[in-house]
């Protein structure tokens, strides 16, 4: 019976499927059909957990089979990620007028992402108190105490590295290792590595221009052919956002999440204001924030349903130059820095929720003007190196109750609301990539503004 039932639900998943190609085919936009993988997702999902529940046989091994076009479509994603970051990093160092501003746009972007995790912290800690929440509150289950013997180990090596071997862990002592993601900093090296690269390339430019020309033909072709391999697996989306959300809705233990519903709702609140001030920053920028959002849905939606900011980079800096008009350069330098440092939702919001949750059960008064400042100010320092993928709010978390000293347990505490927390956290980091991505490019001259304002977004874009 299990079987005939698991069959059932993989014959309804592929009429979806086929349903939402038939919208492809009678040229439905490309974002209607997300939005329609997503809501449908959702209900499908939801029934099969009323109907089976969570812990059944048969969604377990349904949501097996869902895997193959859910993380199937994410795999896909994260094949390109680092080959991305890396030809992106030195793109960016390729482009002509990116050579003059360079210092500009590395001052710009960088600290436009530290500028708005530190904001981002302070609406955490706004909400938090606003709100109430107190640790001390949460009791901990089977699950919970099991998710804690974990941190233990884990807060363990992040205690045990003093900052200097933290920013040593940076260095890319063996790029092709980094390459392969062998190391939870392997982004950033690659980062590190591909810049070492683009200055070279620079200094080769000015002396051997011939050579250089050469090298940025070649570094030209990786691109092209890798962003049109970024455009034919954008082609599915919607078809991985129908499978990643019938999964979310079907696994999701919505009982827990009633009785943590206050932390909930205090996160989305902080995510919601965070996000209305990056409208704000585009708004200053006088660009339209309805703009903004129309085009850079399919983005935060696929970085929702996914739970994964690396995940999300070649659709980001695909919205960001041509969607939004962002240059290649400074998309291609924005973007792939956004993944370890300057995440607004894992590396700001989160962790200042913790901390002021967690803070007088040490006899810390969490309303202390020193205590915020030093909060907000770990918070960013925090914020580089944590990786664009799963966990990396639960390492930014544990970095700064470490520094703090302030209990880690809570981080355990949570694991029930994790996922559902973390999607609206991971839309709002790439939110905020796009953001600085936006800004940094208005602000030195690198913006075509005529691309911003055509209606016509990604979906002719996707579809090519």
């Amino acid at each position: 019976m299990n079987t005939f039932l698991v069959i059932v639900n993989i014959a309804i998943l592929i009429a979806i499927i086929v349903g939402l190609y038939i919208m492809q085919k009678k040229h439905v936009k490309f974002s209607k059909r997300v939005f329609a993988g997503l809501g449908l997702g959702i209900v499908f999902g939801f029934i099969m957990n009323l109907i089976y529940g969570t812990t059944s046989e048969v969604t377990s091994t349904t949501i097996q089979w869902f895997n193959i076009v859910g993380s199937g479509y994410v795999g896909l994603l994260q094949m390109v990620v680092m080959p991305l970051v890396f030809i992106s990093i030195i793109g960016a160092f390729t482009k002509v007028s990116l050579s003059k501003n360079l210092g500009k746009i590395s001052a710009y972007g960088i600290g436009i992402l530290l500028l708005t995790t530190g904001i981002a912290a302070a609406v955490g800690i706004g909400s938090a108190i606003g709100f109430g929440l107190e640790g001390i509150e949460l009791q901990a289950g089977d699950a919970e105490n099991a998710r804690n013997a974990e941190l233990t180990e884990r807060v363990a090596t992040v205690e045990d590295m003093t900052i200097p071997e933290q920013i040593l862990s940076f260095i890319p002592t063996n790029p092709f290792a980094d390459l392969a993601g062998s190391r939870s900093t392997s982004t950033i090296a690659v980062v590190i590595f591909a810049s070492f690269i683009g200055i070279a390339y620079l200094g080769i430019k000015r002396k051997q221009p011939e050579q250089a020309e050469l090298f940025k033909k070649i570094v030209d072709a990786f691109y092209a052919i890798i962003m049109r391999v970024v455009t034919l697996i954008l082609r599915i989306t919607p078809y991985g956002v129908l499978a990643l959300m019938a999964k979310v809705a079907a696994t999701s233990d919505f009982e827990a999440i009633v009785n943590l519903g206050k932390f909930v709702i205090a996160s989305y609140v902080a995510l919601i204001v965070m996000f209305l001030i990056h409208l704000i920053f585009i708004s200053l920028a006088k660009l339209s924030p309805k703009t903004y959002v129309k085009k850079g849905l399919p983005a935060l939606t696929f970085a929702f349903t996914s739970r994964s900011s690396a995940g999300t980079l070649p659709l980001n800096i695909k919205t960001q130059t041509d969607g939004f008009g962002v240059s290649e350069g400074v998309a291609n330098f924005v973007g792939p820095f956004s993944l370890t440092i300057g995440q607004n939702g894992c590396a700001g919001i989160y962790p200042a929720m913790l901390a002021v949750m967690v803070a007088p059960t040490v006899g810390i008064n969490p309303l202390d003007p020193s205590f915020i400042i030093t909060l907000i100010a770990v918070v960013i320092i925090s914020s580089f190196g944590v990786a664009g993928v799963g966990g990396g709010a639960t390492f930014a978390s544990l970095i700064v109750l470490s520094v703090l000293n302030l209990p880690v347990a809570i981080v355990g505490l949570l694991i029930s609301v994790e996922p559902l927390i973390d999607m609206g956290r991971t839309a709002l980091n790439v939110s905020g990539s796009m953001t600085s991505g936006i800004l940094t490019s208005k602000i030195t001259g690198e913006f075509d503004q005529k691309v911003y304002n055509n209606k016509a977004g990604l979906d002719e874009v996707v579809e090519s």
